[in-house]
């Protein structure tokens, strides 16, 4: 069986940077948990990088939200270091991805021909759930799961909004507290 992890966006401006919080850091232990499964399995495992330039402000998405974040090539932009990330050793990459969801990221991802793909990252209630969409309405066929602890939302309501949307579309949503 051919299964994908996919990290969305555990970057340090994300975790303890212009957008952190504290639900955002109590994540990390489970992540970290997910992934040295999925390497211990010999499973592939994508990191997706919300990607910004300079001109962040000036975007559609900088005008509604108006906080500089993920500018590519800062501190802020790069996966947190608790994830001791080595890509592109065949099993693992990086993915930059410009907006919440990635068209392409799903296209690619549905062409590997992977049988299960688990998602876990932040936030739930922007860019994984978009994903989560994304990837359920490319490949309908395939197991798409989430594990409500290794993913946090801006607030807990709309985290938990998120994975009652996830659940309503059919994507299998593991709480574990």
């Amino acid at each position: 069986m051919k299964k994908l992890l996919l990290v969305v966006d555990m970057q340090n401006d994300f975790v303890t940077g212009s957008l952190g919080s504290e639900m955002a850091q109590a994540i990390i232990p489970a992540v970290q948990e997910r992934i040295m499964e999925y390497e211990r399995l010999g499973s592939t495992v994508i990191y997706t990088m919300d990607t910004h330039g300079n001109d962040y402000l000036s975007t559609a998405e900088g005008k509604k939200l108006p906080v500089k974040h993920c500018i590519e090539g800062t501190d802020g932009w790069l996966i947190i270091p608790q994830l001791n990330v080595e890509v592109d050793d065949g099993k693992s990459w990086t993915y930059r991805k410009y907006t919440f969801g990635s068209l392409a990221l799903a296209d690619m991802v549905a062409e590997s021909g992977f049988d299960e793909i688990e998602i876990c990252g932040l936030c739930t209630d922007i860019c994984v759930v978009t994903n989560a969409l994304i990837l359920r309405t490319r490949m309908p066929d395939v197991r798409i799961t989430v594990r409500s602890n290794t993913c946090a939302g801006v607030t807990e309501e709309s985290h938990k909004a998120a994975l009652l949307t996830m659940k309503m579309c059919q994507i299998d949503v593991v709480d574990v507290d």
